[in-house]
């Protein structure tokens, strides 16, 4: 192989020789001190010119100031959760107090003790949803804490109810007004703000809910399912079947437990961890994907009638409006209600106003002496500011 040759360094000026050795012609330096020298700079540049390059690298593309999220969300595969994700710090974000990332990091390893914490002997849980829309202080979530605290037989229910957060302003407000909270922050997608019905916000938001329920129910845990906005005036589980695996409230009751033709309301349920349930979750949010621009509670009416739910061996049960009623359908006798919730109605003023008049009328009806609490004797006087009418335009 043919020896590289060497690059032949430039002779020094007559002018700079001059300086050093005066008018006189210097002396020719020696051969072996070219060599010598060339062999230095040449190791002295093999050294330096990777370091530099490096240094420069770093110094100018340094990427911004950051904060680390934890995407603690379940893979779409139903796989563990993905690595944790970098994003930009938002600005609109700088000036609240964020969660550090070893906090978030925290809730997620957290996640099996409090639930742990909140379930009952049999591994049953209670579970609402929160964003920082329906988290202010005399807004949804303080209504629904206080129905349990005025209902009958309820408040010591709220020693298994785990609030799951979908964002900062609503995981800090739940810290202050409860004990047990959990922090479900996705890298991507800002769950904050109201989400109008049926806008692509308020859709991702209810898969997202969805597909967190399917991971409670792998990790072994039954559950009752209920949205902030739903009333508890009684303990639900008396009135609960024995042989359910998906007990579920309804906006229209037909009058039979087994009528594929009630129209389920996806916002309480009651499910049984078992494996009929986990692969019918699995099912359910699949099934996004044959009905896109459709929210959860309509796909289920859909996916009812779908003959892999009986081959999976699920039982389903619809739940009555007598005990579990809404704006929809209310209950009619309050000796008998369990729960009352704000279904059929839009906007988060109208929805809020209309709740306060449930929950004034409850307070009312209990105040009643036992011999005028008849049956038909009180009746809600809801809805008022919510509007069926606008459901069918």
């Amino acid at each position: 192989m043919a020896r590289p040759s060497r690059q032949t360094l430039a002779p020094p000026s007559a002018t700079s020789l001059r300086r050093l050795y005066g008018h006189s012609k210097p002396p020719p330096p020696p051969a072996s001190a070219f060599r010598r020298a060339a062999a230095a700079l040449l190791l002295a540049a093999a050294v330096a010119l990777p370091c530099a390059v490096l240094y420069r690298a770093v110094v100018s593309n340094a990427p911004p100031p950051v904060q680390v999220v934890w995407d603690r969300w379940p893979s779409r595969e139903w796989g563990p959760p993905r690595a944790p994700v970098v994003v930009p710090e938002p600005e609109e974000d700088r000036d609240l107090d964020p969660i550090s990332a070893d906090d978030l990091d925290s809730e997620y390893l957290k996640l099996e003790q409090v639930l742990q914490a909140a379930s009952m002997d049999n591994k049953t849980i209670i579970l609402t949803t929160l964003n920082a829309a329906w988290s202010s202080p005399g807004s949804v979530i303080d209504l629904f804490i206080d129905s349990f605290r005025h209902g009958v037989r309820t408040s010591s229910l709220l020693k298994h109810l785990v609030i799951i957060a979908f964002d900062r302003k609503a995981y800090r407000r739940c810290t202050e007004i409860h004990t047990y909270c959990y922090a479900l922050v996705t890298g991507n997608v800002d769950f904050s703000q109201e989400k109008r019905f049926l806008t692509a916000g308020y859709l991702e938001m209810m898969w997202t809910r969805l597909d967190f329920l399917r991971l409670v129910l792998e990790k072994g845990y039954s559950f009752i399912f209920s949205d902030a906005d739903i009333m508890w005036f009684r303990n639900p589980f008396p009135y609960f079947y024995p042989d359910g695996d998906l007990q579920v409230a309804c906006d229209h009751y037909v009058g039979n437990a087994t009528d594929l033709r009630n129209i389920a309301n996806g916002g309480f349920n009651y499910v049984k961890s078992n494996n009929q349930s986990i692969e019918f979750y699995k099912f359910w949010y699949s099934s996004r994907l044959r009905y896109p621009g459709y929210h959860d509670q309509d796909v289920l009416n859909f996916i009812k009638h779908d003959p892999y739910i009986m081959d999976i061996g699920l039982t389903i049960k619809f739940l009555s409006t007598t005990y579990f009623g809404g704006i929809c359908e209310p209950s009619k006798d309050l000796n008998e209600v369990c729960t009352m919730h704000a279904n059929c109605c839009i906007g988060l003023q109208s929805k809020l106003h209309d709740l306060r008049i449930i929950m004034e009328d409850w307070r009312d009806y209990m105040s009643m002496p036992p011999s005028l609490k008849t049956p038909g004797a009180f009746s809600w006087r809801v809805p008022q500011n919510c509007s069926l009418s606008l459901l069918n335009q």
